[in-house]
């Protein structure tokens, strides 16, 4: 029996997450649960999950505990504010925690994981894109086992060698796949025109808002590539990405003998998050088979500059000062936000992005809080950029 904190319970991976603990209930009990501000999806996982804390920003607390208390789950202790999403983190009780909050906000409760030593089941990228090095030092120090829960970090993870001493040996490089998302066959000047709606209507998967923004620029994938080479230690020019439409084939990696091994299954993030949750071992996450007899041609292409701009500031970012992945990333969420609001023109995502690191003066960022100020600082520039690029 583990015992699991969800981070960001209420979102695309937290709720996935509870579908796969929901189909195994002697092997999961839930220690906590959080969300920022949706009190009655919230309120719905406690009565089913009968959590003992649940974690909630400070102005929608009453109004967690007041349904609670109509559900007659008086007995789960509301707490709120950041140190609470620390606190239900690295909590003694707690032997893994999905960490599917999205942000910077995320970082916090992730480094809290790791240092405690934790199953850490990674889903933000801020820990990644933000922390880098720092943060996989603080897993390393803490002890901890980290897990990508990303599909494509997964299939990497499933497919390289047991042992990480083993990875520069017979690695010679990783491939990212990449769906293309919705606009892949779209003529570039035609994407000024974009709405909210059709950016977030992936061919594939099932995601949130965000993201699936990130996946209609490419963006997604650029921080892939930031995040795998922190997480596997490779190099960036080792690191390629590839457009395979059918979402089958989630990653590959070549080794130095050219033998490519590769992880496919259904597109389906129950996948990547049930392998994460029972490793080493593997249980039943309800998605559907796949099923070769009806699944026709696997096509391949590459990734354009002139299409997908915001995949190439990947490299650059990783070439760039330290902390420039930082800056790429909360350049990003400002700009997609914009443009979910409406106040930015989605074929403008990327000038926002490239202007962003182009005015950034790079500052030493060595500890979580200079990596927090590093994030606020990124975003004030994001949006003095906005101002010049919106109509």
């Amino acid at each position: 029996m583990q015992t699991l904190t969800v981070l960001g319970s209420t979102g695309s991976i937290g709720t996935q997450t509870l579908d796969v603990v929901a189909r195994h209930p002697q092997r999961y009990r839930i220690y906590a649960l959080t969300a920022q501000e949706r009190v009655q999806e919230l309120a719905q996982q406690c009565q089913q999950f009968v959590p003992r804390f649940v974690v909630i920003a400070p102005e929608h607390a009453p109004a967690l505990r007041w349904a609670l208390q109509a559900r007659g789950l008086t007995q789960i202790e509301v707490l709120s504010g950041p140190q609470a999403l620390c606190e239900v983190a690295c909590a003694p009780e707690v032997d893994t925690v999905m960490a599917a909050i999205v942000g910077a906000a995320g970082l916090a409760p992730c480094a809290a994981a790791a240092r405690s030593g934790k199953k850490l089941l990674l889903a933000n990228k801020e820990a990644l894109v933000l922390g880098g090095e720092w943060f996989m030092q603080t897993v390393r120090t803490g002890g901890a086992t980290l897990l990508p829960i990303d599909s494509e970090h997964s299939a990497l993870f499933q497919c390289l060698p047991e042992s990480p001493a083993l990875w520069a040996q017979r690695v010679e490089k990783i491939v990212l796949t990449a769906s293309g998302g919705p606009f892949r066959q779209r003529d570039p000047a035609s994407l000024a025109s974009v709405t909210p709606e059709q950016a977030c209507a992936h061919p594939n998967w099932v995601m949130g808002r965000k993201i699936s923004v990130d996946s209609a620029t490419m963006m997604n994938k650029a921080l892939e590539v930031i995040e795998a080479h922190h997480l596997f230690g490779v190099a960036p020019d080792c690191i390629e990405v590839v457009i395979h439409p059918q979402s089958v084939i989630h990653s590959m990696v070549q080794m130095r003998d050219r033998s490519v091994l590769a992880q496919l299954g259904t597109p389906d993030m129950r996948v990547p998050i049930a392998y994460g949750l029972s490793w080493p071992e593997r249980i039943e996450s309800g998605a559907e088979a796949l099923d070769f007899a009806r699944l026709g041609a696997l096509t391949f292409e590459p990734p354009t500059r002139e299409r997908f701009p915001a995949l190439f500031l990947a490299w650059e970012a990783l070439a760039g000062p330290r902390g420039s992945t930082g800056v790429l990333n909360a350049a990003n969420e400002v700009a997609v936000q914009a443009f979910l609001e409406r106040r930015l023109r989605f074929d403008r995502i990327h000038a926002v992005n490239a202007g962003t690191l182009q005015a950034w003066t790079p500052s030493n960022a060595d500890g979580i809080d200079d990596l927090l100020a590093l994030d606020a600082h990124a975003r004030a520039l994001a949006r003095a950029q906005l101002q010049r690029w919106q109509d």
